[in-house]
């Protein structure tokens, strides 16, 4: 099987418009969300949310490109370009058609459903825009992406909730290591904070009104962000023999099905999924230094996760480090898991591991190291990237440092 490497990155969050920005922002431990900015705000009970701060479609793209792109897909476009510059692929010929795209989301085009919605209910229109369909579909993203870069092999999009970004790098690290393609352009997007977006997720009762804390026992809820981070997945070989710089290798992926409950985390699930990407990557448990957790800042998320985690290491959880970005960031839904992925690079490149902050009070049902407050500087082989999704659907990466 042929191993399989990142080469390129990029992002577009509440932590900064780039990768490496982000990265910064992990490091300082700063937080992302804060008031919203959006219509009709006052009648949401939800007024916070990890927005994208300072952000202008019209200096990105033309009048006609945001005719057609939904902001989920204008996030991935911009995170696109940042990821395929710094891998320094271009893609014509033979190399074309063995390159797809592979992304998450779980609401594609929500903001265009929301706006439309208003235009035929609201505004009692009776014609929308021709273009609202192929603006608002899920796979709008990663089609844009697919012909924007020439890019002709596998192109699709993932929809799985919460783990909709891992399942789709998982899918596109199969394909590489299968020799279906290449290079792959993943990862995943999402931006549902619009009025219907967050007024939808208001009614699970799930939601904080002040601070996302994962872990810490005085938690009330998740909160809520959007963005995109994409991702350039290239076979090692080709990587190596170009003289391409390597960011992190991709070593393993595991996904499981709880089959239980539609909302409420199985221990079960997530614990084969965590022994299942480990054993996709032929590594032991004491080779894993840090995870990045789903930590969600939901009392059934995080207990259910800490206590997977504790039945898979064993002893050796005690020795683990555990973060979840989402305290700084928030929840991307769809395409959480691709930003958090930028933590894991962070950690095998930099040596450093991303805080969980607004950690106040220690949570016996939550008894891990998990990196509270403050970044750490620390060297680690394997790292772990867990997501768990609403219907019980569980994606877990394994990765380790660039060869």
């Amino acid at each position: 099987m042929n191993r399989v490497v990142i080469t390129g990155q990029g992002s577009i969050n509440a932590l900064g418009h780039s990768a490496e920005a982000t990265i910064t922002a992990m490091q300082e431990g700063r937080c992302g969300i804060g008031e919203l900015v959006l219509r009709d705000v006052d009648r949401l009970s939800i007024k916070i949310g990890g927005q994208v701060r300072d952000y202008d479609p019209e200096a990105e793209f033309n009048r006609q490109q945001i005719a057609l792109y939904d902001r989920f897909t204008q996030f991935t476009l911009l995170a696109a370009r940042e990821a395929i510059s710094q891998s320094g692929l271009s893609f014509s010929g033979e190399l074309a058609t063995l390159t797809g795209v592979v992304l998450g989301t779980a609401g594609g085009g929500v903001n265009t459903w929301d706006e439309n919605y208003r235009t035929v209910y609201e505004d009692g229109k009776n014609r929308v825009h021709p273009f609202v369909v192929p603006k608002l579909m899920n796979n709008a993203a990663a089609s844009h992406v697919s012909m924007a870069y020439n890019l002709k092999g596998p192109s699709f999009t993932v929809a799985t909730a919460c783990a909709s970004s891992n399942h789709a790098m998982g899918q596109a690290f199969n394909m590489i290591r299968s020799g279906m393609a290449k290079v792959m352009v993943t990862g995943g997007s999402e931006s549902m904070l619009c009025f219907g977006g967050i007024k939808a997720w208001e009614g699970l009762r799930v939601m904080s009104r002040d601070a996302c804390r994962p872990f810490s026992a005085n938690r009330n809820g998740m909160v809520q962000g959007e963005g995109a981070a994409v991702f350039v997945f290239e076979d090692y070989e080709m990587a190596k023999a170009r003289g391409a710089t390597i960011l992190a290798e991709v070593i393993g992926f595991a996904m499981t099905s709880d089959a239980a409950d539609i909302v409420m985390p199985s221990k079960q699930g997530a614990a084969r999924a965590i022994a299942g990407a480990m054993a996709d990557a032929k590594v032991s448990r004491d080779k894993v230094g840090y995870i990045n957790a789903h930590g969600t800042g939901t009392a059934a998320n995080d207990k259910t996760e800490c206590a997977a985690v504790a039945d898979v290491f064993g002893h050796h959880a005690d020795r683990l480090m555990m973060s979840s970005t989402k305290s700084m960031h928030g929840h991307l839904i769809g395409g959480t898991g691709a930003v958090e992925l930028l933590a894991c690079v962070m950690a095998l490149r930099d040596g450093i591991i991303a805080p969980t902050i607004g950690y106040e009070e220690a949570d016996p049902e939550c008894a891990l190291d998990v990196v509270p407050n403050e970044a750490r500087e620390a060297k680690v082989e394997v790292v772990l990237s867990n997501a768990f999704a609403f219907g019980g659907l569980n994606a877990v990466l394994a990765l380790r440092a660039a060869p």
